[in-house]
């Protein structure tokens, strides 16, 4: 469920790239607009990463990650019907639209994470955070060619129709189907044993007692102080940086920069797509491997985090070659070192004190997505005022080569506490 939900997730915030070569026609937008209409979701997901860890701390991974399913889909199916207003209003609706999205699909990944701490011992935590991770990659190998389909035959509004509709749907199914391992009718006493003496965190959705434990925002004090954790919060801006071109900006290039149809470009994007999965799949197992040939956690991390990192700059290639093959295989060699530094939510369990998983994967993901405001934006501008998507590469690429740097300097990862008594 995790893996399809956020696949649905990665999918409703791509709408707006597959829609944008068409949007930009009929509200007469240019590409500085366009960033910031991609940019406006990025404000509103990095300003409720914080809120929706304490949600999460506070009522349980599975409550808060369903009726955020709901909401965001509801909000998906809204933008479909912005092409009924005037042009101004339209791009002030859509633009609030998206506002309102990153607001609350903000809980998804601290969710995420929290749903693995909770179900699965360390030693295999590393390949089921990638599974759900990867998800953003099978949305760009089935809901991006679709969605180009849909866009091609029926109109760009479809598309948010259909996706939203879509979210609607999974999210029924979601309440029926999810639950803690404590509340799991499927789950016996010898596998929640097993759970817990691997280091699962089963009991973390559990009722608290009166007096028990109450997360503040104070304690996260304690991740802020940390060389490690700024490390961890530099590589993960980096990380991000190169999904927010992906998510964004790469149906546009390829349209725009590249000649192709939105149909075609949607069919191409699913070869890095499944470069990604495949890298994402390859970076859990070797995590998972090295654990359990005796490696240390710090060097089981680092390997695929440094490694994926520095495949991920090879996208600037691109900008020597005119062979539509040669750039869907850079593409392709760039987005599966991506999909290989999906094991970088395992930091989140691997260095959170257990209280405040939820906000410290808020706070985790905040940094990320901070250049998910940023990247659009530069990345309009270069456009606009070279008329080329050239700049736009160098500055991906030099992203991700500063953090495989970040991630080489996070010393050893170890897991820290509050400071303050806990019940």
């Amino acid at each position: 469920m995790l893996f399809i939900v956020t696949a649905i997730n990665v999918g409703d915030r791509a709408t707006l790239s597959i829609t944008g070569s068409a949007l930009t026609e009929v509200l007469g937008i240019n590409s500085v607009t366009l960033g910031y209409m991609f940019s406006a979701f990025a404000w509103a997901y990095v300003l409720g990463q914080l809120p929706g860890g304490w949600l999460l701390d506070k009522f349980g991974s599975v409550k808060v990650y369903g009726l955020s399913l709901f909401l965001w889909s509801t909000i998906t199916v809204a933008q479909g019907m912005i092409g009924f207003f005037s042009v101004p209003v339209a791009i002030a609706t859509l633009f609030v639209l998206r506002f309102l999205l990153g607001l609350i699909e903000a809980p998804v990944y601290p969710a995420n994470s929290r749903i693995v701490a909770a179900w699965f011992p360390l030693q295999e935590r590393g390949l089921a955070t990638v599974i759900f991770n990867s998800s953003m990659y099978m949305s760009v190998v089935l809901l991006a060619p679709a969605m180009g389909f849909i866009a091609h035959r029926y109109g760009w509004e479809h598309v948010y129709w259909f996706m939203g509709g879509l979210g609607i749907v999974v999210s029924l199914i979601w309440f029926k189907l999810v639950k803690p391992p404590t509340e799991h009718p499927m789950v016996n006493s010898a596998e929640l044993a097993y759970l817990r003496d691997g280091g699962a965190q089963v009991d973390m959705d559990k009722p608290k007692a009166k007096g028990a434990f109450v997360p503040r925002f104070s304690d996260l004090k304690v991740l802020l102080k940390s060389p490690m954790m700024w490390s961890i919060y530099l590589g993960k801006y980096c990380d991000t940086s190169l999904q927010y071109f992906f998510l964004t900006w790469f149906p546009v290039y390829l349209v725009k920069g590249r000649g192709l149809n939105i149909m075609e470009a949607g069919a191409i994007a699913a070869i890095p797509g499944i470069c990604g999965l495949l890298g994402a799949l390859c970076g859990g197992a070797v995590c998972d491997y090295l654990i359990r040939k005796g490696f240390s956690l710090s060097v089981a991390r680092k390997i695929p985090l440094v490694c994926g990192m520095t495949m991920g700059a090879t996208l600037v290639f691109c900008n020597f070659t005119e062979s539509m093959w040669v750039v869907t295989i850079l593409m392709s060699l760039a987005i599966f070192g991506k999909g290989v530094v999906a094991v970088d939510w395992t930091l989140v369990s691997d260095t959170s004190p257990k209280q405040i998983t939820g906000m410290a994967g808020g706070l985790f993901n905040m940094f990320g997505n901070l250049s998910g405001i940023f990247t659009p934006i530069v990345i309009g501008y270069i456009v606009q005022s070279t008329g080329s998507f050239s700049g736009a590469m160098y500055v991906v690429a030099a992203h991700a080569l500063v953090g495989a740097l970040a991630f080489l300097s996070m010393g050893r990862l170890r897991r820290l506490e509050l400071q303050r008594a806990t019940v």
